[in-house]
């Protein structure tokens, strides 16, 4: 097999008092799609921005084609990142309303020193091209586009420098359902285009459906259900998991529990499993012991003392 493009282990990563992520392990094949989901508060956004050294890890390895990050400098990390790039949630805060299109999206190629001046415009038309914009909106600015036009240009910047990996923090949280289901199938059109690797993160269950090749499930800042997205979808094993796809809209699945409550504060995560105290299946041992990933079938893991006993939930 060859080694993944991104690999992640034990990464964990401390506030002070807060626990914002905890021993999350996950790898990523190159031209593959994984995805994390869970609710607001579960530690998505901050694992996103430690893959990239946005912010520093407490503890673990980021190995990026085989390169540990987490050791690198600020200087060789910068020269790294023209491999890395990421589309952030909110489109008009992650653009520069001072610069055009064409310095928007020639900025990140300049940064590199890649091309001369007059290719790195003709990538810029040919980008724009790409997400669909006419090359009349290079000397526009982002406030005279619509959302979904400028996660348009989003998308085209982080293509830019032609990287291995794109971070997609809620890519389409900010937009209109029907420019959602047009953002993201623009998202697979130009992964499958370029062959890139993505790691995708969003709340949205539909969305990560229908985006990712393998899902991670977090809850208070670890991974508690990880595999192939038809085992997530099909046999769910967490009772988390359980519930998150019984809330979902049209995902109602039998008798099996909603969620309820509120996630709790990651400074004060419950003893044992984190879990335990929103989980209609919590008994005795939930409470002193944290559960261990389990290996089930098809690739499919799982963190549950009831695994571990054989129980069905």
């Amino acid at each position: 097999m060859p080694a993944p493009v991104l690999e992640v282990r034990g990464l964990s990563k401390s506030f002070k008092a807060v626990k914002a992520v905890r021993n999350v392990s996950f790898s990523i094949a190159k031209g593959r799609t994984f995805g994390i989901v869970g609710e607001s508060g579960s530690g998505k956004s901050t694992t996103a921005r430690l893959v990239l050294r946005l912010i520093d890890p407490t503890t673990g390895d980021i190995r990026f084609q085989g390169v540990d990050l987490a050791a690198m400098r600020q200087e060789e990390l910068r020269r790294q990142r023209r491999h890395m790039q990421m589309i952030f949630q909110d489109p008009f805060g992650s653009l520069n309303g001072r610069m055009t299109v064409r310095e928007t999206l020639t900025e990140p190629q300049l940064v590199h020193g890649i091309g001369a001046p007059a290719s790195r415009a003709e990538v810029a038309r040919n980008l724009l091209a790409e997400v669909g914009l006419p090359s009349s909106a290079l000397d526009r600015f982002p406030h005279e586009f619509s959302g979904g036009q400028r996660q348009r240009i989003a998308i085209a910047r982080a293509l830019a420098t032609n990287p291995e990996l794109i971070v997609a923090d809620e890519p389409v949280s900010a937009l209109d359902v029907s420019v959602q289901a047009q953002v993201l199938n623009l998202m697979r059109d130009l992964q499958d285009r370029h062959g890139t690797t993505m790691l995708f993160i969003s709340h949205d269950l539909r969305v990560v459906q229908f985006m990712c090749d393998e899902i991670a499930v977090m809850y208070l800042g670890e991974i508690v259900e990880q595999g192939p997205r038809d085992r997530i979808y099909g046999a769910p094993a967490h009772p988390y998991t359980q519930a998150l796809l019984a809330s979902a809209p049209g995902k109602g699945a039998g008798k099996r529990a909603r969620l309820s409550g509120e996630i709790p504060s990651a400074h004060a995560v419950p003893s044992g499993c984190a879990f335990r105290t929103r989980c209609p299946h919590a008994h005795e041992r939930c409470a002193i012991e944290p559960p261990v990933m389990r290996q089930l079938d098809d690739g499919q893991q799982a963190a549950c003392h009831l695994l571990d006993q054989a129980v069905s939930v």
